[in-house]
């Protein structure tokens, strides 16, 4: 159901958060975000098994993430307290640590619902998702839950998305920053494909 978000309007809410800096904002809106990217991901709940490496894993690629003028958000259905407490736990005790981003309480599920990923058991599936800053959705994966995200594959794809906003260009299979990318024309798929069909 996710993947019918992709170029609609990313659904807006406004939740309790834990901030970066270790406060509680009762009333975290993600339209607050316009004029950036946003990456959202949900993550089925603290304290468990492969939530706290892709938080890490996000973490680890903050300042990547901010050299693309793009703001990480973390949801699940846990309290801001939840969030908080996994916060001032250590790693080697399964906590995450002073991560840089917020991360988002749905107690009420109404966002996982809005996005289309709660699971059966009413958690989060692993869904990704990234918001251009007109608030559109134009890239949106879904796991489940023993599946751990390719968070370097979401930092290529927001490379591409940015390449192709400022040359007018699309992006063929695979393609990385610096790499030729297709002029959206028959002649300019042929010389593509005539200079790079090996390599696919």
């Amino acid at each position: 159901m996710s993947t019918t978000l992709v170029n609609k309007p990313a659904p807006d809410f406004t939740a309790a958060a834990v901030m970066p800096d270790g406060s509680i904002k009762n009333d975290f809106t993600l339209s607050d975000y316009r004029g950036k990217y946003v990456v959202i991901f949900f993550y089925p709940l603290d304290f468990t098994f492969v939530c706290p490496s892709e938080i890490i894993a996000h973490d680890k690629r903050f300042e990547e993430f901010t050299k693309r003028n793009t703001v990480v958000i973390g949801v699940s259905v846990d309290s801001q307290f939840t969030h908080y407490a996994w916060r001032n736990t250590p790693t080697e005790k399964g906590g995450i640590g002073q991560i840089h981003y917020p991360l988002v309480a749905d107690v009420n599920h109404s966002i996982i619902k809005s996005y289309g990923i709660e699971h059966d058991d009413g958690v989060a599936l692993r869904g990704s998702f990234l918001i251009d800053k007109q608030g559109i959705v134009q890239h949106a994966t879904v796991n489940n839950l023993p599946l751990g995200r390719n968070v370097e594959e979401m930092l290529r794809i927001i490379d591409a998305l940015q390449y192709s906003e400022q040359h007018g260009e699309v992006c063929p299979a695979g393609w990385q920053k610096g790499q030729q990318a297709i002029k959206p024309t028959a002649e300019g798929v042929a010389d593509y494909l005539a200079h790079n069909a090996d390599k696919l």
